[in-house]
């Protein structure tokens, strides 16, 4: 396992960094403005939303993990900075609905098993004329599966290694000392993975349009990890379905909601 999902505050420190120079400019760039409320469904430590709460925004977090929350509470304690953690299932907490301008779900529509379900529910949340930025790894990109939270030094720098048929890995992962919490959450990543493909079908069947996509051969995290700077997916892989995704380590997307749709759920 990589020292930084151990160290929660580094990584939270982290986030803020890239979001802070890479997601707010792209977003400010597509919305024009920055939102002055800011809600983000699986918000971990919260150092997504550091950045928009220094300049100035009501932020509120949502995660379904408790410990998680404290953690972002404590860092925002320490950053001096004001914000709203909630450890709880976003779909009950009907008091945040029609709120937000701007809606951010970072690295989590991978881990969520009925993803157009989950971002149909999300409309309800957005106010008049909200967006929805989202961002995730290509499920066929090296580490795809998230391998890097296994505690072993070889199977978490082995890439592709999630692409192997479930049995298979699972017993690669047993075979390396992997506990069995890490396989079962590394299998459930497997189960519930995200192609580009399969992202854009889910936002139109959820009722969205995609008004931005950018692909990343190197994600903007990478510059604070790795220290690479980040490359956009050349436009020429970009257009190949299917073989993108082994190149796109993050992809990032601007959704609003269907005029059409919108009328249905005022209708109803």
């Amino acid at each position: 396992m990589q020292e930084r999902h151990i160290d929660r505050k580094r990584y939270f420190e982290e986030q803020a960094q890239t979001c802070r120079k890479y997601y707010i400019p792209y977003i400010k760039n597509h919305i024009g403005h920055l939102p002055h409320k800011v809600l983000e469904v699986g918000c971990g430590e919260g150092g997504n939303l550091l950045p928009f709460a220094e300049s100035g925004c009501e932020v509120v977090g949502v995660d379904i993990a408790r410990s998680r929350i404290e953690q972002a509470q404590s860092c925002f304690i320490d950053s001096n900075q004001k914000g709203t953690f909630i450890a709880s299932d976003i779909f009950q907490l009907s008091s945040l609905e029609k709120s937000f301008p701007l809606v951010l779900i970072h690295d989590t529509v991978e881990h969520i098993e009925h993803k157009a379900q989950f971002l149909s529910g999300i409309k309800k949340y957005l106010s008049s004329g909200g967006a929805i930025f989202v961002a995730f790894p290509a499920w066929q990109m090296p580490f795809g599966g998230h391998q890097q939270i296994a505690r072993g030094k070889v199977i978490s720098h082995l890439p592709f290694i999630h692409l192997l048929p479930r049995f298979l890995y699972r017993w690669v992962l047993k075979a390396c000392g992997e506990k069995e919490d890490t396989i079962k959450e590394l299998l459930s990543i497997k189960q519930t993975r995200c192609s580009i493909e399969m992202f854009r079908n889910i936002a139109g069947q959820a009722g969205y349009r995609i008004t931005d996509e950018r692909l990343y051969l190197l994600n903007p995290h990478y510059e604070v990890k790795f220290g690479l700077s980040p490359r956009k997916l050349s436009k020429g892989i970009a257009m190949i379905p299917y073989i993108r995704n082994f190149f796109s380590t993050s992809c990032f997307y601007m959704l609003r909601q269907n005029e059409i749709s919108r009328t249905y759920i005022v209708n109803t």
